[in-house]
């Protein structure tokens, strides 16, 4: 679904990732760990065509390295960003509808998708979001990103701030999600169980490059990985 072949980025002249090699296939969910300033957002912005990038990123058999950001999203890639991004004085339904602006079909289904995916959402439709606490907002953060029924799913930290609960709320619907439709997931997180509990893979980027790549079962002594 997704390659990333010599994947440089550079925000002015200073490169930020430096010779990424990563792939996700179909139906797969990746997990990109690594420690603070190790480049794991702008991954998933050069992904979407926000960061000036030298290398190929190939997406469902196309090669999308030259596209603008809204050409890449309307072939499939869908990204909740940190810090969620939502428009706080819009209601939750409001939100839901421009996550679906890609789309001219399909949009009562996809809303009933995502409302069968976070329940709270259906009964908050009508709420302002910036009513809305903190877990709240990030379930609608995830729906907005799938009302455009990507083929891949990108997650920039979801579970940030968020109180334990909460975090295994999403980890439950993360994990329905891939069981559930073939959206290839790639996630970039901070907390090594989650990624672990929702990865079949993982990648571990430092220093913007890849030191180590498996199956989760075969990634060990993170803290050596970080620090070498």
């Amino acid at each position: 679904m997704l390659r990333i072949e010599k994947l440089y980025a550079y925000y002015d002249r200073i490169p930020v990732l430096k010779g990424v090699d990563l792939k996700v296939d179909k139906n797969e969910a990746v997990a990109v760990l690594g420690p603070n300033g190790a480049g794991k957002t702008t991954l998933l912005r050069s992904i979407c065509g926000l960061v000036r990038t030298n290398g190929r990123i190939i997406f469902d058999g196309e090669e999308i390295s030259y596209l603008k950001p809204y050409e890449r999203i309307r072939r499939g890639i869908s990204i909740c960003p940190e810090g969620r991004g939502l428009f706080l004085n819009m209601s939750v339904e409001d939100n839901l509808l421009l996550g679906a602006i890609s789309r001219s079909d399909n949009y009562e289904d996809r809303l009933e998708y995502v409302f069968n995916l976070f329940p709270t959402l259906r009964e908050r439709r009508n709420q302002i979001v910036k009513t809305m606490s903190g877990g709240e907002q990030q379930m609608l953060a995830i729906a907005r990103a799938l009302m455009s029924n990507p083929k891949l799913l990108l997650l920039d930290e979801p579970s940030i701030g968020l109180a334990p609960v909460i975090i295994e709320k999403i980890v439950d619907t993360l994990k329905k999600i891939k069981e559930d439709s073939e959206i290839s997931i790639l996630i970039v997180e901070q907390n090594i169980n989650l990624a672990f509990e929702i990865a079949d893979r993982v990648y571990i980027l430092a220093r913007g490059k890849i030191v180590k790549e498996g199956h989760v079962k075969e990634i060990k002594n993170l803290e050596e990985i970080y620090m070498s």
